[in-house]
């Protein structure tokens, strides 16, 4: 395991402009650079926040001609940093996308995707209504990579309230849990935090949560708040509700020490 790096998680206000998002998410991921961070997320949705299903299927492309990509993989490149872009829409048929997140390595390579898993079809009491199957095909595998300083596990966003997914990262030895995000203000309020923080606890395992946060064009409101929590449950960063750049620096060797202090991982019991 190698040594202390630094990770750096950008909060973004996604429009459904495609080039636009692109752009800002460029300027973010460069100001992160110049940070220090050796390690760096994007939210959910970095490119399309689409103002209804229609316009997600005909603003999105299949993954060999998604502009974002090419852009994206060689500013990781560039900068020599491993670059985590916690979702794209990519579309895999006429009638759905994929909600597809992609680890690209310092040298410009994709070293991981994982599609989400568990899709938002949801009727909150504020009148809100999601249905994220309607346009978004579920992915099926889970998806763990190796970063120079540990193994990471992919997640993104509504796969946060599934606490076995999470316990199969720890299990595996995952030292970090990726959960990019676009939540919304109603139910970030009341679980964002305590769920973020309860994955680093159970796990003993750091959390990057990189968010949407603000109001985007298509009038969606969502929580903001990226996180990064340490595997003790302790925040050491987070945002506002404003888009930016949040740092912190990880030592590898907290989760050691966390998993020693509780040692949970190794006193699961299998249940019928």
């Amino acid at each position: 395991m190698a040594g202390i790096f630094r990770a750096a998680l950008v909060q973004m206000r996604s429009s459904d402009n495609v080039a636009d998002n692109i752009r800002d998410a460029s300027a973010m991921i460069r100001e992160a650079a110049g940070k220090g961070a050796h390690y760096i997320q994007t939210p959910e949705n970095t490119c399309l926040m689409a103002p209804d299903g229609g316009a997600k299927l005909s603003l999105t492309f299949p993954q060999d001609t998604d502009p974002a990509l090419p852009a994206f993989r060689k500013l990781a490149e560039e900068l020599g940093v491993w670059l985590h872009i916690g979702s794209l829409a990519i579309k895999v048929s006429e009638t759905h996308v994929a909600n597809r997140s992609f680890l690209m390595s310092p040298k410009g390579e994709i070293v991981a995707r994982y599609d989400k898993v568990h899709l938002f079809d949801v009727d909150l009491p504020n009148g809100e209504v999601y249905r994220e199957s309607a346009t978004v095909a579920p992915g099926a595998n889970l998806v763990t990579a190796e970063l120079p300083w540990g193994k990471l596990g992919l997640s993104i966003c509504y796969d946060l309230r599934f606490p076995q997914l999470y316990r199969v990262f720890g299990q595996s030895g995952c030292s970090f849990i990726a959960i990019p995000a676009a939540f919304t203000e109603t139910t970030g309020q009341a679980h964002w935090h305590v769920l973020q923080r309860a994955r680093a606890i159970e796990n003993g395992a750091f959390v990057f949560a990189a968010a949407q946060g603000g109001t985007h064009a298509n009038g969606r409101q969502t929580y903001g708040h990226s996180l990064i929590i340490g595997p003790w449950g302790e925040i050491l960063a987070e945002a506002g509700k404003d888009p930016g750049v949040i740092v912190a620096d990880i030592d590898p060797g907290a989760t050691v020490a966390a998993r020693g202090r509780v040692p949970s991982l190794r006193h699961d019991r299998a249940f019928a």
